[in-house]
């Protein structure tokens, strides 16, 4: 009889050590405990919150500039850069208030100066598959975004600039860009290509822009579903800029899905003029250098080589890069 018993203690060990590894497994390869709150709220009905300085739970439609600024929770500070934290919730019944109870929900918000800062699209010969992590590592970079959309054989859909020539070709009449001119980089609708004078040294189309002169489209809230399933809750990305040129990037972080309209209010909220959003989703990923070393987001798989629909890993061709200025050299006479 002990060692029956034994015997069923040894594999009830078992089972939980390895229940233990594929749940670690499950968060790394799969960001798992965010990807479970993700799927807790996609069906609610109900606005995204934010938790506010004084502790309340508020929708950003409620808040007022201010207090969205007060409600950042800052995590890395340098010269011409900020990464702060959204705390966020979404009420959506049981499973969703006990997955984000126990695994939290999060928007990043990272600004960057373009007085500190260069900006450039960044990809690998011949747009092969690559990531945030990689196009860090190899370009020395501060911050890493992935940019436009990609067809099924993984090439970039849409225009990209690099070094000042154009690398790819247009894809249809998407509405949204970021560039380079003159050295100051831009994001926002189309139509700033031909307000800003010059050539393009670098930049890629992307889809949808969102925003101009600090006035939200009418499509956002009239008819979301126009472009790219506005209504859907998902990982989202918008790259804005304020009007004294700061880049400001409004991304979905651990759990922090939103759809269209919320992720426009929050950039709008922060005093953003123009915007357009990246590509997101599942295709989400981006990274960003600290003093404790570069910290990495990906909504899901980019390592594993799996194919199945449900788990196939998430590269993309073309990212945003952003790298610090090189220190003006002053001669002594």
């Amino acid at each position: 009889m002990p060692t029956k018993r034994g015997c069923l203690k040894l594999l009830l060990l078992l089972v939980l050590a390895g229940a233990l590894l594929a749940w670690l497994g499950g968060e790394i390869y799969f960001n798992l405990n965010s990807n479970l709150v993700a799927v807790s709220v996609r069906d609610s009905k109900q606005p995204l919150q934010i938790l506010t300085k004084r502790g309340e739970w508020k929708p950003a439609s409620a808040l007022t500039a201010g207090d969205m600024e007060a409600a950042l929770i800052e995590r890395h500070r340098e010269t011409g850069m900020r990464w702060a934290t959204l705390k966020v919730r979404r009420e959506g019944g049981a499973l969703a208030n006990i997955t984000q109870r126990i695994f939290g929900a999060e928007v990043q918000v990272v600004t960057l100066s373009a007085d500190r800062f260069d900006f450039m699209t960044t990809f690998q010969p011949k747009f092969a598959l690559t990531t945030a992590r990689e196009r860090m590592a190899e370009g020395n970079l501060w911050f890493a975004i992935t940019a436009n959309f990609r067809d099924p054989k993984g090439r970039p859909m849409g225009w990209v600039y690099h070094e000042g020539r154009q690398v790819n070709q247009p894809f249809g009449d998407w509405s949204g860009c970021f560039f380079v001119k003159d050295g100051r980089p831009w994001c926002g609708p189309k139509s700033l290509l031909n307000d800003i004078p010059g050539l393009i040294q670098e930049g890629c189309q992307v889809y949808p822009s969102v925003m101009k002169n600090h006035t939200t489209f009418s499509y956002v809230e009239k008819d979301p579903e126009l472009f790219f399933e506005g209504k859907r809750i998902s990982y989202r990305s918008l790259a804005g800029m304020r009007q004294d040129g700061t880049i400001v990037f409004v991304l979905s972080g651990d759990g922090g899905v939103m759809n269209v309209s919320e992720v426009t209010e929050i950039a709008r909220k922060l005093d953003v003029q123009h915007a357009t959003l990246l590509d997101g989703g599942r295709a989400l990923q981006y990274s960003i250098r600290t003093d404790d070393g570069p910290w990495h987001f990906h909504a899901f798989n980019t390592e594993l080589p799996l194919t199945h629909k449900w788990f196939e890993r998430q590269r993309s061709p073309v990212y945003i890069g952003v790298r610090r200025k090189a220190p003006v050299i002053v001669e002594s006479k």
